[in-house]
């Protein structure tokens, strides 16, 4: 006869090294405001919103959303999942505990939430200003970390290893005549995180750091904003996600300033505007605007049953290569 009131087994090691998991949920989310990308921030704008997933939420994405609303004020509208990090030293040394966190990425418009929130808006491009092209190669590149680069693969002794750093960074900054990819946001802060050239690859450093590299966030927060980012500039180009982010009517300048906000990039005026209105994705409304500097401006809004469908076509967005 078996003993049923024999005791469990003591846990392994092991078993008690798989229990010492967590999960995060962490939100990327984006606005465009006065023609600037804008992400929302919480604690002193180095951290993006976000807390651990617990028994009490329904799913993902309704724990996410009520950590948000919780942090911020702010109820997200559109949102999906961006990417899972897992890797064991993405928070620092934590021998005892492995996190795991699973961002999404949100887009909606600005506001102000009610009541007292400890939350911000600000442009992404505080924290990756060599991102933005749209008035020419920013200065910072040139300047700053274009020789800095050059001085990370030069110090390897291997001419191999020295080969493959500068062929790495010229072809994720557009060097050597290469041209500049404005996909490739996240490649661009993990090589500059792998030559130390960021705050954040050097833990205990960031509150001191000199922001010549952008603005430094907790953890791996800004490699998050970064794949948020890639994702995003990826997407338009395929999607008509940037539907998310406009007002109910807008004027064509107002899209393509948008639609240059998110990409870092100008578009060429006249292509942009013939393959909007080729595709069918907008409608006239027969109002107009009087505020743009000039003659009175169409006011246009998306077709309903491109809000219906989210799967058409997107801008297919003729990116200016000047």
């Amino acid at each position: 006869m078996h003993d049923k009131t024999t005791p469990a087994k003591k846990p392994t090691a092991r078993s008690k090294r798989s229990r010492a998991v967590s999960a995060d949920l962490i939100a990327v989310v984006i606005a465009v405001t006065n023609g600037g990308p804008r992400v929302l921030t919480i604690g002193q704008a180095d951290a993006l919103p976000s807390g651990p997933f617990e028994l009490g939420h329904r799913s993902l994405q309704s724990g996410l959303r009520a950590w948000v609303e919780r942090q911020t004020g702010h109820s997200l509208g559109y949102i999906e999942q961006l990417y899972t990090f897992a890797d064991r030293d993405r928070i620092g040394d934590e021998p005892v505990q492995r996190v795991i966190s699973i961002s999404y990425l949100g887009l909606t418009r600005e506001e102000q939430a009610d009541g007292q929130t400890m939350h911000s808006w600000r442009s992404w491009y505080d924290y990756f200003p060599w991102e933005d092209h749209r008035a020419g190669v920013p200065a910072i590149l040139p300047d700053i970390l274009v020789p800095r680069l050059r001085a990370w693969a030069d110090e390897a002794s291997d001419p191999d290893i020295r080969h493959h750093r500068w062929q790495r960074a010229a072809i994720a900054f557009g060097l050597d005549g290469r041209v500049w990819n404005e996909e490739l946001a996240l490649q661009r802060y993990e090589l500059l995180y792998e030559a130390e050239l960021v705050a954040e690859a050097k833990p205990g450093n960031i509150a001191s750091a000199p922001s010549i590299a952008g603005l430094a966030m907790i953890a791996d927060h800004r490699r998050i904003l970064a794949t948020g980012i890639a994702r995003l500039r990826t997407k338009i180009k395929y999607r008509p996600v940037v539907f998310e982010l406009m007002p109910p009517t807008f004027t064509l300048l107002q899209l393509q300033r948008t639609v240059e906000a998110l990409a870092g990039r100008l578009v060429h005026k006249p292509n942009f505007r013939r393959l909007i209105e080729e595709q069918d994705l907008i409608e006239e409304t027969g109002e107009t605007m009087s505020d743009t500097g000039g003659r009175p401006a169409k006011r246009f809004r998306f077709r309903q049953a491109v809000l219906a469908e989210r799967t058409v076509a997107g801008t297919k967005l003729p990116l200016s290569r000047v």
